[in-house]
């Protein structure tokens, strides 16, 4: 096994992003309003066997920050553990 990085990899970050999305209300308000069918041909999802489609969700506007997404969650979130503290449920609260 190799030694562990100092930090969450962007890849990692990532992965629980894309996990995020594909469980979010956003998501899952696209696809009913679009009745699980392609705005483009037309195509609607199906799970049968032999014929399965399956339709995703696209940002219209792209995400083309990525990098930035990763910093500020870094930053921020997954900050350097000397910048965090152990607190009860109440102190936290407090804070």
């Amino acid at each position: 096994m190799g030694k562990k990085l100092a930090h969450t990899p962007n890849s990692q970050i990532k992965s629980a992003l894309r996990r995020l999305f594909l469980r979010s209300r956003e998501r899952s308000s696209r696809l009913k309003a679009d009745k699980y069918t392609c705005c483009e041909c037309g195509a609607k999802q199906s799970r049968a066997s032999g014929r399965e489609v399956y339709v995703e969700v696209h940002h219209l506007q792209g995400i083309e920050n990525w990098q930035e997404i990763y910093n500020v969650i870094q930053k921020h979130l997954l900050c350097d553990p000397k910048k965090m503290q152990t607190l009860c449920k109440d102190c936290h609260k407090k804070h």
